[in-house]
């Protein structure tokens, strides 16, 4: 099966019309996925994959929103090129991105290392952003257990099915809930041409902690969602930023490891409209 297939499959596991279109963010051909209509809701993905990351969530949150999805530079069909993969430069690529699909505000919400980007975008450009939500964040200070950090490097060193499948073990609460093109959809992304360059040159600089006193500066509100079993960022760390960030509140979702909307995508899902909603 090819890269294009697994992507397709989850696709249409999405319970809505998707439009994929591409844009040049600066320099940078992005890839994207849109559906429903309203208010901007912008879902960043963790390190890996693409913006089909989300297929158990689009479908229901674009009931409600405008969802627009990228696959962030580095990852799924965007632009692979040699670059620093740091906070700023991805910060950089989103606002090109949001400027070149004329969005001028948004809700964002960032998963993992999509947290980390999510928190550097609204320290640079606050006032493009309407409400956050971190998912599992990246740079908040968590370190990962050894055996998750053995199978992120694994992973991203040799990609195969199976060391898919052994950090699986450590990013899901029961990685059965995660569906297998998405696995095989990773592995093909990394594979790909430049598939290896934002792990290779990023070094981990996406995920850097990110000092207490510029948290205290992000004035927006904001959901802090952690699934209570997360082994690769302790729920801990979630916890301590809620009690940081001025205007911000927490939730934790059980049963769920890192990727709380494929092991519990209702709770998830609801917990993430029940905010966004709120007026």
């Amino acid at each position: 099966m090819t890269r294009e297939h697994y992507r397709q499959a989850l696709i249409d596991k999405i319970e809505t019309s998707v439009t994929q279109s591409h844009v040049m963010a600066g320099s940078i051909e992005t890839a994207y996925l849109s559906s429903g209509s309203g208010q901007p809701l912008v879902l960043l993905h963790g390190a890996g994959a693409g913006a089909v990351t989300w297929y158990p969530s689009i479908g229901a949150l674009s009931k409600h929103f405008h969802v627009i999805a990228p696959d962030i530079v580095g990852y799924g069909e965007s632009d692979k090129p040699k670059a620093s993969y740091d906070r700023v430069y991805f910060s950089k690529w989103l606002k090109d991105f949001l400027l070149a699909v004329n969005i001028p505000k948004a809700h964002i919400v960032g998963l993992s290392q999509g947290g980390a980007i999510a928190l550097q975008f609204v320290l640079d450009n606050p006032r493009m952003v309407d409400k956050l939500v971190l998912v599992d964040a990246g740079a908040l200070g968590a370190q990962p257990s050894f055996a998750s950090f053995f199978g992120m490097l694994w992973l991203n060193c040799i990609p195969s099915s199976l060391a898919n499948r052994f950090y699986s073990r450590y990013i899901l609460f029961d990685p059965v809930n995660r569906d297998p093109n998405h696995a095989h959809y990773s592995v093909e992304v990394l594979k790909s041409k430049g598939g290896k360059n934002a792990f290779r040159h990023g070094k981990g600089a996406a995920v850097s902690k990110i000092p207490e006193d510029a948290l205290r500066q992000i004035k927006n509100e904001s959901l802090i969602v952690w699934g209570e079993d997360d082994e690769l960022f302790s729920i801990e760390n979630g916890e301590a930023t809620a009690k940081v960030m001025p205007n911000a509140q927490f939730s934790r979702i059980r049963s769920a490891g890192h990727l709380p909307l494929m092991d519990q995508p209702e709770v998830f899902n609801n917990t993430l409209l029940e905010f966004l909603m709120e007026s």
